[in-house]
């Protein structure tokens, strides 16, 4: 079984909802994505979200923009950030998704990026600016890959195209909780709730909501409507705070343990 498909069905066991930690790979270098991946995993963060860096990232607020460009400064290309995700699946298990933009699968090349990502060990796909409607070859390679090719759905979305969406979709559907880019929010949108029942009454898939939750209660708060929690932008500012400094994981894995504990608290989390 797909580990995304396996962990979330592991926490529908467990009634419990699931952590998806965001960050830019390759911030502030490839190794420090390494270790970051393997103290989230002892952190019992359920999916790891990876930004493959990109020039152009329109989805993006301004902290994932920044994270992107020191990335490319870092020299995380494509290629070398599979030959990462690699080194980190001869330790770990986590389920890694790689949040990326169409242009850099065109570059490297579908067929060959989808299974060169299957190869190294990564488990789905989030392709920001590629629709359900132009996806059909797409999705038969990411089938045959084993991979899970996830959505978004907006708050925009409207009902008739929720359906389409959630009906192509495999692992979870991401709901963007708010109108516009990435980036923390002071307060989590009053929709939220109506909106991840709009999208139940179309799919068994897990709901996970990102866009803007900042803190452990926030995270909390999304969780009463949602299967999984995503926090990036977040998680990010803590890693630009810290740079190359020796702190950097266990600074950035403080911060990450307290929203799984908002999630969990009775999850034995630990110390190390």
């Amino acid at each position: 079984m797909n580990r995304i498909a396996e962990r979330f069905a592991r926490l529908k066991r467990q009634g419990e909802k699931g952590l998806i930690v965001y960050i830019g790979a390759g911030d502030p270098d490839l190794e420090a994505t390494r270790q970051l991946a393997l103290a989230f995993d002892q952190a019992a963060v359920d999916v790891l979200e990876l930004g493959v860096p990109f020039s152009d990232p329109l989805a993006d607020g301004l902290v994932n923009q920044l994270a992107a460009q020191r990335g490319l400064a870092s020299g995380a290309t494509p290629p070398k950030l599979l030959q990462t995700v690699a080194a980190i699946r001869r330790a770990s298990e986590i389920p890694i998704v790689l949040y990326v933009y169409f242009n850099l699968l065109h570059r490297h090349g579908v067929q060959r990026f989808i299974a060169d990502a299957a190869t190294a060990g990564v488990d789905g796909l989030l392709v920001l600016d590629l629709p359900p409607e132009e996806s059909d070859d797409y999705e038969a390679l990411m089938r045959a890959a084993g991979l899970c090719n996830i959505y978004l759905v907006a708050p925009t979305t409207p009902e008739d195209r929720i359906e389409l969406i959630v009906k192509r979709a495999t692992g979870f559907v991401y709901y963007v909780s708010r109108e516009g880019v990435t980036g923390m929010q002071t307060k989590v949108s009053d929709t939220i709730g109506p909106m991840t029942a709009k999208i139940r009454a179309h799919t068994d898939l897990p709901i996970a909501v990102g866009f803007g939750i900042a803190s452990p209660e926030q995270a909390a708060a999304v969780a009463a409507s949602a299967d999984a929690v995503v926090v990036g932008s977040a998680v990010v500012n803590q890693i630009a705070a810290c740079g190359r400094s020796p702190e950097l994981v266990p600074r950035v894995s403080r911060f990450v343990r307290s929203i799984v504990h908002s999630l969990k608290p009775a999850h034995e989390i630990p110390s190390r």
